[in-house]
Parts: structure tokens; sequence; C-alpha cells
């Protein structure tokens, strides 16, 4: 039975919207709030959004299926779906507040998992010691500059990121630091978001390709 050329498309751009990464960041009640590609979605039991479905939620995990499959997620730790990854061709990144207010994204950095936070008070995307080590950056060939923390001044590095991608938008050849400490995400800072035009409406966070 021949398809025609709008139902062909349409189940094009369906297949393209399934999740490669997803990550449990919290619950209420029976609702379990997911961060799939870097868009942050409040599901409840038995909803699906980008063909992640919710089985089950509880304080400390989410229970979910995909390509009829169950997935257990730990609260905080991203899983890849084993998509294969495309070029990102998007424009536009859609960010929902977290808790705090804060606007969270799971993502990547030269094709590794990275998880992020917008900071529009950073200078730079700045990027902690053992997540720069896991990333494989070489920073320690970039001579160190001074940077004033809540701690004093500490060396930092400067390295150049071949690409950062949330979602389906990637963004090449970003100025970043490495700081000698842990962070718990990498901080979005303006070397990225001087990129994208920004707007923000009540807890959605709007970023556009300039």
């Amino acid at each position: 039975m021949r398809r025609s050329l709008p139902t062909l498309l349409l189940a094009a751009s369906c297949a393209g919207a399934f999740a490669q990464s997803v990550s449990f960041n919290g619950s209420m009640g029976d609702k379990a709030l997911l961060v799939i590609d870097g868009q942050t979605r409040m599901l409840a039991v038995g909803a699906a959004a980008q063909g992640v479905k919710l089985l089950g939620v509880n304080h400390d995990e989410a229970r979910v299926e995909y390509g009829g499959r169950a997935v257990v997620l730990r609260q905080g730790s991203p899983v890849n779906l084993g998509g294969a990854a495309t070029a990102g061709s998007g424009r536009e990144i859609v960010l929902t507040a977290g808790m705090g207010g804060h606007f969270f994204a799971n993502g990547s950095i030269n094709g590794k998992a990275a998880r992020f936070v917008v900071d529009t008070g950073a200078t730079a995307v700045a990027i902690g010691q053992p997540d720069a080590d896991r990333l494989g950056l070489d920073y320690r060939r970039s001579p160190p500059i001074p940077m004033g923390t809540a701690n004093g001044v500490v060396p930092g590095y400067r390295v150049m990121l071949n690409s950062v991608r949330i979602g389906d938008v990637d963004t090449f050849n970003v100025q970043a630091v490495v700081v000698p400490a842990a962070m718990e995400y990498v901080l979005l800072g303006n070397t990225f978001l001087t990129r994208f035009s920004m707007n923000r409406d009540s807890d959605t966070l709007r970023l556009e390709k300039r």
C-alpha cells in the first residue's frame, strides 16, 4: 500500500523526535521530572514524551520504557538511550526552570555527555577539573590564568571546545575555562549564551541561535 508524501514526511519527523538521552531530576507525587535531550518534562505515570514512557517513580529512581525495553533512571545520572547521534541542525533550545529556579540541561561537549546549568553571571563556560579530565580536554598545555572565586584567586586554564550540544542544537568553537575544583554542573556562561538571543517567559527560557 503506497503512502502519500505528507504521511511519509510525518513519519520521518516523528522518528527524528525520539530521545537520545534522558535523566531523572526529581519527583512530585506520581510525577517525575525528566530531562530528555536537554528539555525538562514533568510526566505522570503512564504519560510519554519523545518515545519515553514513565512506568513508575519514587524518591530515588524512575522507571521508563523506551523502544520496548524498561530502563531504570537513578536521580541525577543521565542515561544514553542508544540512539545514533546525528548532526545537530536545530536552532532553538527550550528549557524549563528546575529546582531553585535554575535552568538545567543535559547535553554533550566534544561528543561526550555533560550536565549544564545556565549561568548568565559567568564570563565563560566553566568546567571543573574532574569533568575536564573525563572529557579528555588538553587544558594543561595552556598557560594558567588567575581566576577570582569565593575562596580567593585560583589558577584556571583556557580551552577551546570543538562543540557544545544541547538537544539538537550544536554550537562550535566555544571558549571555556577549566577550574581546579569539582563542580556538579558545567556552567553555561556567556561565551556560549551570547551565540543566542535569550527570552524568558515565567519558568521557560528560550535560546535561539543568532
